[in-house]
């Protein structure tokens, strides 16, 4: 299926004081142990599976790349939200990583890191040229660069908001 491509110069409109980006990975050390690395890879498509019939849960959109290393990116209301889906015993999180640390962790097959930022929106800056959706325009608002978001100064330090604020 093929995207549509937006020509032209667009930003992210992001609505709101700050955006969690949460990364998290694994890298196949081991490629001969593809049954392994299989399972753990798995797991993760079960939990954004589970995350797009819950919209509630705060995840807002991600992106993924497949390689040796393997990339998520997505975006989060907040740091609460991860956390709270992380640590739900009724999400498919737990019992995935509770299995992981029992039969994989520190064998060295497997990999896994994740990093969390909290950033605010004076701190975001974003420019797609040519693309389809995608990031954080795709996990927020995709809009046009206008007068006053022409160039990164401009918009770094002064989100484009175009949406209200949630509690202003």
């Amino acid at each position: 299926m093929a995207q549509e491509i937006f020509p032209g110069r667009f930003t992210a409109d992001i609505g709101r004081e700050s955006v969690t980006v949460f990364l998290i990975g694994m890298r196949a050390n081991r490629w001969w142990k593809a049954r392994r690395i299989t399972r753990v890879a798995s797991s993760m498509t079960v939990m954004m599976r589970h995350l797009a019939t819950h919209p509630d849960s705060g995840l807002l959109g991600s992106e993924q790349w497949f390689g040796r290393t393997t990339i998520l990116l997505s975006y989060w209301e907040s740091p609460e939200h991860l956390r709270r889906f992380a640590a739900d015993k009724d999400s498919p999180h737990l019992g995935p990583w509770r299995t992981f640390m029992k039969q994989v962790a520190g064998s060295g097959d497997v990999g896994v890191w994740h990093e969390t930022y909290q950033v605010p929106a004076s701190g975001i800056e974003v420019v797609y040229n040519g693309m389809p959706l995608f990031g954080l325009a795709k996990a927020t608002s995709h809009v046009p660069v206008r007068p006053g978001s022409n160039t990164a100064k401009q918009r770094m330090g002064s989100a484009v908001r175009t949406a209200p604020v949630p509690g202003a």
